[in-house]
C-alpha cells in the first residue's frame, strides 16, 4: 500500500472519532500543494509608476517635458524625434490649446508618420523633430488660461504672454535637445495660427519660418466672434468648451435637434448665456461687455500688432477661400506686413479652396464642388515642404525662391496662378481693375448704369421672429457627430433665393470667362423703417441649367463670397448710433477674399437680406445700447428698401482681371 492510500484511509476513520479536528488538520497539511512565495501574488499596484512602452525598434523617440517659461510656469511639451536620420535636424514647432498628447497619437504606432497627424507626413519624412506643447493653463502644462492672451500691455499686466513664451520655448529646445540643427520654425492652424503669429513679435533669434494657417486675427472684425459688429452664437460651443475647463471635456447642453430653435427659444444672447451658466465664464463676460470695436479689441487684433512689431522673420500666410471661421484673418495678417517687405521676399500667400484647416486635410472637393485634383496634398507636398526646407535645411539655396510671393487657387477654371502681389499684381500677362455690377430694376444685374426710367428701389419686410437660417434646417451644432459645418459655404443657396424677405439680382447668361481676385465690395443704397439693422450681401456663381459633367450641379447657386455688416456702426464702428429711420444712406461692406472665374454659360447673382441665423444673432432692428440684452419687445418688424437709381445706384466693385497669353498659371 502506498503512502498517499494510508493517508486517505486514516482520513476516513478519523471522520468517525471524536478527534475529527486533530485529523483534518493532518490531512489538509499531508494533501496541500507546496507553498507559493507570497511575493508572486500580493501586489500594492499594478500599475508602475514609470512604465514607458518598448520602443526598441520603432523609428522615433517621444520624450515628455515640462519647460519653465520665465514667470516659473512650466509647459508640457512633446519633442518626436526621428531614428532614421544621423544629421542634425531642424525643429518644427505647434503650440496649441487643443491637447498636445492628442497631436501627436493618431494611432499608437512604432512609426513616427502614423502617429503624427498626416498633414505632418512629408514633414518628418525630409527629416525634422516636430514638437508640441499645452499652452498655459491647458491640459498638462501649468498657469492660468486666458482665451488669445494679449501680449503684455495694457490687457495683460503680467510678465509674460504668447510671445515670451514661444521665445522661452524655443530657446530651451535649441539648447537642449542634442539632434537640432539650432533652426526653428513656428506652424499651426486657427488659434494654433495665432500662437504662431505671437511666435513673430519679439522674435528669437533661432526662429527662421513660420507658417500660419487660417489664424484668428481680428474676432471683432471678420474671425471667430463677430463679423462687423454681428455677434456669431455658433461659437459658444467653442467658448464654452475651452472655458470650462483645463482639458475641455465639458460639452455644452441643448435639448434641441435643431440649433436654430435652440438660439431662438432663449431671445438674446446675454439671455442665452445666463440659461447655460456661459455667464460665469470670464471671457463670455467679456464679450457681452464689449459688442463694439473699442479699444479690447483694437489693442489685440493682430494685425494692428503685426504692423508695429512684425515681419522680421519670412512667412507664409495661408488663406482658405470657404474658411467658415476665420477668413478674415490671414490675408489682414499677411497685408499689415508687406507693406514693410520692400523687397518682396519675406512675406508670402497662398489661398486655397479649403474649409478652415483643410489645407492639412484632402483638398479634391468641398461639398458636391470638385476641383480636379487633391489641392491640400499638392500645397503640402510642392509648396509647404519646399518653403520649410529653404529656410531651415543647411544645405538651403539662399538665391533661390521657394515660391512665388503669391500663390492663388482660382476657383472655377481650377487653376493654381503664380502672381507678384495681392491684391492682384501679375509678373506677365494680367492686368487688374475694378469693375462695378450694379443692381438693376426687374432683378437684373448689368455692367451698366441704371437709367431714369428704373425703378428706384426693391422691398421687402424682415421680422426677427422669423430669421433667415444660414443653411437648409436642421442646422446641427458645429461639434456634433456627423455635422457639416465645414462645407457650408458651399452650400448650394437656391433654397433661400425665392423667400419674400431676400432680395436676388442676376446678370444675362455670361458668354465669356469673368474672372474676379480680391475683395469684393458692396456699395449698397437702402433704408430701414427701423432704427437699426443688419444687411447681408452674398456674391453668387449660378450654374447653368444642366450640367453633363455632373447632373446634379444643374442650376446650382455656389456662394462664393458673402458678409454682414451692423447698421449701427456704418459711422464709427467703436460708437454705435441708431440709423435714421426711413432715410436712404450708404453703405460699404467688403466681402472676403475671392479667386473665381464665372465661366461661360453660369450667371452672376447677388442676394441681400437682413439676418443669417444662428451663424448671427438676430438684429431687433430697434436700436439698443447692448444687443445682447435686447428685451422680447424690442424685437421688430421693419421693411428694408435697397435702391438702384441713378443717384442711389446699389452696385458691387468687382476686382476683375484679364489674363493675357503670357499669364503664370499652373493646371492643378
Amino acid at each position: 500500500m502506498t503512502i498517499p492510500q494510508i493517508v486517505r484511509d486514516f482520513c476516513i476513520v478519523s471522520r468517525r472519532t471524536a478527534a475529527i479536528l486533530a485529523a483534518t488538520l493532518v490531512c489538509s497539511a499531508t494533501m496541500a500543494q507546496p507553498a507559493v512565495p507570497a511575493t508572486t501574488w500580493v501586489r500594492s499596484n499594478d500599475i508602475p509608476a514609470d512604465f514607458k512602452p518598448a520602443e526598441g525598434d520603432w523609428d522615433y523617440t517621444r520624450t515628455d517635458i515640462m519647460i519653465p517659461m520665465r514667470d516659473g510656469v512650466k509647459l508640457h511639451t512633446i519633442v518626436m524625434v526621428p531614428k532614421s536620420h544621423r544629421e542634425l535636424m531642424p525643429i518644427l514647432l505647434t503650440r496649441t490649446p487643443y491637447e498636445a498628447a492628442k497631436r501627436v497619437s493618431r494611432i499608437v504606432s512604432p512609426h513616427l508618420t502614423s502617429t503624427l497627424p498626416a498633414a505632418d507626413e512629408p514633414i518628418v519624412t525630409a527629416g525634422y523633430i516636430r514638437v508640441y506643447q499645452d499652452i498655459r493653463g491647458k491640459y498638462k502644462s501649468e498657469g492660468a488660461y486666458i482665451s488669445t492672451l494679449p501680449l503684455r500691455g495694457p490687457l495683460n499686466p503680467g510678465s509674460a504672454d504668447h510671445s515670451t513664451d514661444a521665445w522661452d520655448t524655443i530657446d530651451w529646445l535649441v539648447h537642449n535637445v542634442p539632434q537640432s540643427n539650432g533652426r526653428v520654425g513656428v506652424t499651426g492652424t486657427s488659434y494654433d495660427g495665432y500662437l504662431t503669429l505671437m511666435a513673430l513679435i519679439d522674435p528669437h533669434p533661432a526662429l527662421k519660418v513660420a507658417v500660419p494657417v487660417n489664424p484668428m486675427v481680428d474676432g471683432w472684425r471678420g474671425d471667430d466672434w463677430f463679423h462687423n459688429g454681428a455677434f456669431r452664437p455658433v461659437m459658444l460651443d467653442h467658448i464654452y468648451k475651452q472655458s470650462t475647463s483645463a482639458d475641455s471635456h465639458l460639452t455644452l447642453g441643448r435639448g434641441y435637434y435643431d440649433d436654430y430653435d435652440f438660439f431662438l427659444s432663449a431671445g438674446a444672447m446675454g439671455e442665452l448665456g445666463k440659461r447655460v451658466g456661459a455667464d460665469r465664464l470670464p471671457f463670455w463676460r467679456l464679450l457681452t461687455e464689449h459688442p463694439a470695436y473699442d479699444e479690447f479689441w483694437q489693442l489685440q487684433a493682430m494685425d494692428r500688432v503685426l504692423r508695429e512689431r512684425g515681419g522680421r522673420v519670412p512667412t507664409l500666410f495661408v488663406q482658405g477661400l470657404y474658411d467658415q471661421e476665420d477668413i478674415y484673418g490671414a490675408l489682414a495678417a499677411y497685408q499689415a506686413v508687406e507693406e514693410s517687405d520692400s523687397s518682396n521676399d519675406r512675406n508670402f500667400l497662398v489661398i486655397g479652396p479649403w474649409h478652415h484647416g483643410q489645407s492639412n486635410l484632402g483638398g479634391a472637393s468641398l461639398g458636391p464642388i470638385e476641383w480636379g485634383a487633391d489641392t491640400a496634398k499638392y500645397f503640402r507636398e510642392r509648396i509647404l515642404q519646399p518653403f520649410l526646407d529653404h529656410y531651415l535645411k543647411d544645405a538651403r539655396d539662399p538665391s533661390t525662391a521657394p515660391m512665388p510671393p503669391v500663390l492663388a487657387f482660382e476657383t472655377g477654371s481650377n487653376e493654381w496662378r503664380r502672381l507678384d502681389a495681392w491684391p492682384m499684381s501679375c509678373a506677365s500677362g494680367c492686368a487688374a481693375r475694378s469693375k462695378l455690377l450694379y443692381l438693376a430694376s426687374n432683378q437684373h444685374l448689368a455692367f451698366t448704369l441704371p437709367d431714369r426710367t428704373s425703378t428706384s428701389y426693391d422691398e421687402y419686410v424682415s421680422d426677427p421672429a422669423k430669421p433667415i437660417p444660414y443653411r437648409m434646417r436642421p442646422i446641427r451644432p458645429l461639434m456634433s457627430e456627423g455635422s457639416s459645418w465645414r462645407r457650408w459655404l458651399a452650400d448650394d443657396q437656391r433654397v433661400f433665393s425665392d423667400r419674400p424677405d431676400v432680395l436676388t439680382y442676376t446678370t444675362d447668361i455670361l458668354t465669356e470667362p469673368l474672372t474676379v481676385a480680391g475683395e469684393p465690395v458692396a456699395s449698397l443704397y437702402a433704408s430701414t423703417s427701423g432704427t437699426d439693422t443688419d444687411w447681408v450681401v452674398k456674391l453668387i456663381d449660378v450654374y447653368p441649367t444642366e450640367m453633363a459633367s455632373q447632373p446634379e450641379l444643374g442650376g446650382y447657386q455656389l456662394m462664393v463670397s458673402a458678409n454682414i455688416f451692423r447698421a449701427r456702426y456704418r459711422e464709427s464702428l467703436s460708437d454705435p448710433r441708431p440709423v435714421a429711420s426711413g432715410k436712404v444712406l450708404p453703405y460699404r461692406i467688403r466681402l472676403p477674399v475671392v479667386s473665381h472665374t464665372f465661366e461661360p454659360g453660369h450667371r452672376v447673382m447677388v442676394q441681400i437680406q437682413s439676418s443669417w441665423f444662428p451663424l448671427y444673432d438676430r438684429n431687433p432692428q430697434t436700436f439698443v445700447e447692448n444687443i445682447f440684452w435686447a428685451r422680447p419687445e424690442q424685437y421688430r418688424k421693419a421693411t428694408q428698401r435697397v435702391f438702384h437709381a441713378m443717384n442711389a445706384a446699389s452696385a458691387i466693385d468687382l476686382p476683375v482681371v484679364t489674363y493675357g497669353t503670357n499669364a503664370s498659371g499652373t493646371q492643378r
